[in-house]
């Protein structure tokens, strides 16, 4: 098995809504994300895949969140209405990115991991099946 990983960081604010059905304080953070693909086999150049590509990806995705109010980004938002939209966690965000970046994936190659951080002792994770 072979992997690649890329990393990024960006600064977006958040609102979780709560289990009680309030809505947290905005506040901010500078989110990680850890983006692994593996692979069985090497393609013909071998590798996973290219490390430009999927960092432009991930890139395209960021831009979409960079400096931005997560509450007010499909699927996140708008706020207010969480029944109908994602709650705008660390583990929303990380499927996310899963579920925007998979169909761009090589054939050869498939996405193991995609890691969200808050905080650098906050992380979520979601692994595809």
């Amino acid at each position: 098995m072979y992997e690649v990983t890329v990393s990024r960081v960006f600064a977006a604010a958040h609102a979780i809504h709560l289990y009680d059905g309030s809505l947290e304080p905005l506040h901010g953070h500078n989110w990680t994300v850890d983006v692994t693909v593996e692979a069985d086999q090497l393609d013909d150049i071998q590798v996973v895949m290219d490390f430009h590509q999927l960092q432009q990806s991930l890139d395209t995705l960021i831009e979409i969140l960079d400096n931005n109010n997560l509450n007010q980004i499909p699927p996140f938002g708008p706020a207010g209405q969480p029944k109908t939209t994602l709650n705008p966690t660390a583990e929303s965000v990380a499927w996310w990115f899963a579920d925007q970046l998979s169909p761009a994936l090589p054939k050869n190659a498939r996405l193991q991991v995609v890691k969200v951080g808050e905080a650098p002792d906050c992380t979520a994770a979601y692994r595809p099946n």
